[in-house]
């Protein structure tokens, strides 16, 4: 009888090993993911088992009873984080555990140009891959109570890279565009020159937009502040096209006319009204910010643009009608009001 127990035992040994060595290898064994990786998304409420039964339905995974037993032995199924995660090539289920339990999600980039409106860069967002719209537009009440006490949402936003997890909204990413431009704006503030013809920062704000819009070499924003600052020292006009055009808002076809010069009922014609035009009329950089703030010293009242993305300065009336002869009424073949973009 002994004997008969001491081989039933040798035997149920044996089997343990066995059933031990196979558990082991299969759970060290690298999973059936692609040379490129796997992407996989995890959804608010989602368990490890949920994920492990889904992993099987794409030939991932085998046996995945084990992992969902795993999962509710130890806890591991309550840890697992939310969010999207590339699972590289030859990963296995430890290493597929470690990584949901930790904050390493997939981030993806996408970038507010500067310049760009309000209007535009909400409308990237919406169209951006991963990110969920939530918005109505750029008046809608959410982006308004952010900027609670201005006129309007314009300007507000820093045209910056951002990173976001799929799943993030155009909310949360202008929120933090938002916070990121009073940043900004607090800074230029505190560090603008003495004598500058604004009284708050918004006013600020507004003439860097206005330079970021007339910009289309990154040296030349300084300058283009030094022209706009002095002129509004000297009681002159600003006179600048980008006011008018914002102004005209979806009904400019691309064309400014004479008459659009000549609508004083166009709050935002620089021609027609004095001082800065009531609101910001783009999103302004960092620099716009630094060069409304900091605007060039000199004596330059007019500039025009050359045809190659910069512009000729001048600081009588004489010579600016002289470039605008030789750069706007004899324009170049090539001609373009911005910098050739580069490769």
């Amino acid at each position: 009888m002994s004997r008969l127990l001491m081989g039933a035992g040798v035997v149920l040994l044996s089997v343990l090993l066995v059933g031990a060595f196979w558990l082991h290898r299969w759970w060290h064994s690298p999973l059936a993911i692609p040379d490129d990786g796997l992407l996989i998304q995890v959804a608010p409420g989602d368990t490890l088992g949920k994920l492990s039964d889904r992993l099987a339905q794409r030939g991932v995974l085998s046996h995945r009873q084990l992992l969902n037993a795993f999962g509710r032995f130890s806890g591991a199924d309550q840890r697992i984080r939310q969010g999207e995660y590339r699972v590289p090539a030859g990963a296995n289920i430890p290493q597929l555990l470690s990584l949901l339990q930790s904050d390493e999600t997939v981030r993806y980039l996408v970038t507010l140009p500067e310049g760009i409106r309000l209007g535009e860069a909400l409308d990237l967002l919406q169209q951006t891959e991963g990110l969920t719209a939530l918005l109505s537009g750029s008046e809608d009440e959410r982006l308004a109570a952010l900027i609670d006490g201005y006129p309007s949402t314009e300007g507000f936003f820093l045209p910056e890279t951002y990173q976001y997890e799929r799943g993030a909204t155009d909310l949360q990413m202008l929120t933090e565009a938002h916070r990121l431009m009073e940043e900004a704006l607090e800074r230029a503030w505190s560090l603008r020159d003495p004598g500058l013809p604004y009284e708050n920062p918004y006013e600020l704000l507004i003439m860097a937009s206005i330079i970021e819009k007339e910009t289309g070499v990154a040296a030349e924003r300084p300058m283009i502040g030094g022209v706009f600052t002095r002129r509004l020292k000297q009681g002159m006009r600003l006179q600048t096209d980008p006011t008018v055009i914002y102004g005209l808002g979806e009904t400019f076809d691309g064309d400014l006319r004479r008459q659009h010069l000549l609508d004083e009922s166009n709050l935002y014609n620089s021609y027609r009204h004095d001082g800065l035009p009531p609101g910001p009329i783009a999103l302004p950089g960092r620099e716009a910010l630094m060069a409304a703030a900091q605007p060039a010293t000199g004596d330059s009242l007019y500039f025009v643009a050359r045809g190659d993305g910069s512009h000729e300065f001048s600081a009588t009336l004489a010579d600016h009608e002289a470039a605008v002869r030789r750069f706007q009424l004899n324009r170049r073949s090539d001609y373009r009001s911005s910098p050739e973009a580069s490769p």
